[in-house]
């Protein structure tokens, strides 16, 4: 499976590799702008993912804490929660 996989991935690139042989010069910058244009796309593409995934990481991170600090810092009355916080004067004046 993999080794088809490969060959076909092979015989893709040497068709594209022909046909820009086949092109004038011009066309063939043409094409080499795009390959170079569509390569940095996917690129940042790539980027983009890593990054959405350590955000994703970073932020459950933080929801943990959260939910941590709230179970831990605060008396409970029934389902009343009465921070810790809280039981200080109302006005600090």
């Amino acid at each position: 499976m993999v080794e088809t996989v490969f060959a076909g991935i092979t015989l893709a690139v040497c068709v594209v590799l022909l046909v820009r042989l086949m092109l004038g010069q011009r066309r063939q910058q043409r094409f080499d702008a795009a390959a170079r244009r569509a390569w940095a796309g996917c690129r940042s593409q790539a980027r983009n993912i890593y990054r959405w995934r350590s955000v994703r990481d970073e932020s459950a991170a933080a929801a943990q804490e959260a939910i941590r600090r709230a179970r831990t810092g605060a008396d409970r009355d029934g389902n009343v929660i009465r921070p810790r916080s809280f039981r200080g004067p109302r006005k600090p004046h």
